[in-house]
């Protein structure tokens, strides 16, 4: 732990020269891959105010950068989400600060291997083995929305009782796009308590139109 936080203070010292930073991150991860390497060396030539802040950053650029050749991994990153959140036992596991990084990523690997592409199971299991005080299904559905972003998209995520026929999926997605600017990817989940309408979330936006939503309004009009 004491090396880590050495190299990332090495790698943050706004008075080090890029290109020693660069040769250091060479030395240092000699046996990574090229891609490693640069998004590491783009990363310590930027400033950065805290070393959880350049962490962050080196994790973005790396997510950026798998997404240029995966540009469908936000589609599998947010089907690995509902699956944990889905496994209350499972999700308790994996957001334990008392349980063992290696045996989450085992967890994890047992669970998802064979059943979604190396990317995304490389991305799972840095994200249980480094969770670094955040919730799983959270930084997952983080990620999917760097992925859109990198592509040129907006990640909306509909939430329907029953599922919703491609004619009105496809108008939904042209609406959001007028309102987003920019296009828009679709996640459609199924959620049987909401009894009618839907629920559509895009950035930090969410529109409620569900059923449920205005029942519990009502209840609360009512209590009032």
């Amino acid at each position: 732990m004491a090396e880590t936080s050495a190299l990332v203070s090495a790698l943050t010292d706004p008075a080090a020269h890029a290109q020693s930073k660069s040769d250091l991150v060479g030395k240092v991860f000699a046996k990574a891959g090229e891609g490693t390497r640069t998004v590491l060396s783009a990363a310590a030539g930027e400033r950065w105010s805290t070393s959880d802040e350049f962490i962050a950053g080196v994790e973005e650029l790396g997510i950026r950068a798998i997404a240029t050749v995966k540009p469908a991994l936000d589609e599998e990153l947010l089907a690995i989400e509902k699956v944990i959140s889905d496994n209350h036992e499972l999700e308790l596991t994996l957001g334990s600060k008392l349980g063992v990084a290696e045996h989450k990523v085992q967890a994890v690997r047992t669970l998802f291997n064979g059943k979604v592409s190396a990317e995304a199971l490389e991305v799972v299991t840095h994200i249980v083995a480094h969770p670094r005080g955040r919730r799983v299904s959270r930084v997952l559905r983080d990620f999917s929305k760097t992925i859109a972003d990198q592509g040129g998209a907006e990640l909306a995520t509909v939430t329907v009782a029953a599922p919703l026929d491609p004619a009105r999926l496809e108008r939904l997605q042209s609406l959001l796009a007028a309102q987003a600017g920019r296009a828009v990817k679709l996640t459609t989940v199924i959620d049987p308590s909401l009894v009618g309408g839907v629920r559509i979330q895009i950035g930090d936006n969410v529109i409620d139109g569900s059923v449920k939503a205005r029942l519990d309004d009502l209840r609360l009009q009512l209590a009032g």
